[in-house]
């Protein structure tokens, strides 16, 4: 069988996700309810290219890890649910530096969009920053991609955090006014975004240490102790400037 040694791939589009910024995104699909939009160029933007995908509740996305793909691979990495202390074979892990920086992620299909000869597909739960291409859409199978008995004992279940967390009032209140302006549950995902943890693996033992993450171009200030997870502010990224 001859194989090609390379084959080139071109984007069917691009996600418009509210992650500007790699820190803070979710590890992994699913574990926030944050919506992000899928542009679909052309000739992929065909309105015929996705008959019968609104019969699907999710959906596969294939997609390059754009932001790393120039950095290599190393056949070893160290994966941040083990502490970052642990080597795995890069094969045995979901790190994007990659001998081929493809990314995949199941993802809810809320609605597709049609305009002209543009398509847009909404989605929930993608983890991705803004401006990923995507070279692929395919059909969530529930009979052949649902697997109850997979098992993986270095990820064997969901990891949150179970801390109650508490908005500032300055920051309640500046989150009331983006999420009205936004049309977004915006507390609902922050909560959930910071349950995810996106603190580096290193860094976990200084409870003293604020972090921000970028969301909807918010700039949201938080810290994380050992009881609680505060968010002490939420400010526009331009006030910033």
């Amino acid at each position: 069988m001859t194989v090609p040694h390379s084959h080139s791939m071109t984007p069917i589009g691009f996600i418009h996700s509210p992650f500007d910024q790699k820190f803070g995104i979710p590890r992994q699909p699913g574990l926030a309810s944050i919506r992000a939009r899928i542009e679909l160029v052309p000739p992929y933007s065909n309105p015929e290219s996705v008959r019968g995908l609104e019969q699907c509740s999710h959906i596969w996305l294939l997609f390059l890890f754009s932001a790393t793909s120039d950095q290599g691979w190393s056949p070893t990495v160290r994966p941040p649910r083990l502490g970052g202390n642990q080597r795995l074979g890069v094969f045995a892990t979901r790190s994007p530096f990659r001998p081929n920086p493809i990314g995949l992620s199941p993802v809810r299909l809320c609605s597709i969009e049609q305009s002209g000869d543009r398509v847009w597909l909404e989605v929930e739960g993608a983890d991705l920053l803004d401006g990923t291409p995507i070279l692929d859409i395919k059909p969530y199978l529930p009979y052949a991609d649902s697997l109850p008995e997979a098992e993986f004992a270095l990820a064997s279940r969901i990891e949150r955090l179970t801390l109650p967390v508490h908005f500032s009032q300055s920051a309640q209140q500046a989150c009331q006014i983006h999420a009205d302006r936004l049309g977004q549950p915006l507390a609902r995902q922050i909560t959930e975004v910071l349950l995810c943890d996106p603190r580096p693996a290193y860094r976990k033992q200084d409870e003293a240490r604020e972090y921000g993450i970028s969301l909807y171009g918010l700039n949201i200030r938080f810290r994380i102790t050992r009881d609680r997870v505060d968010v002490n502010s939420i400010t526009l990224q331009t006030d910033q400037d």
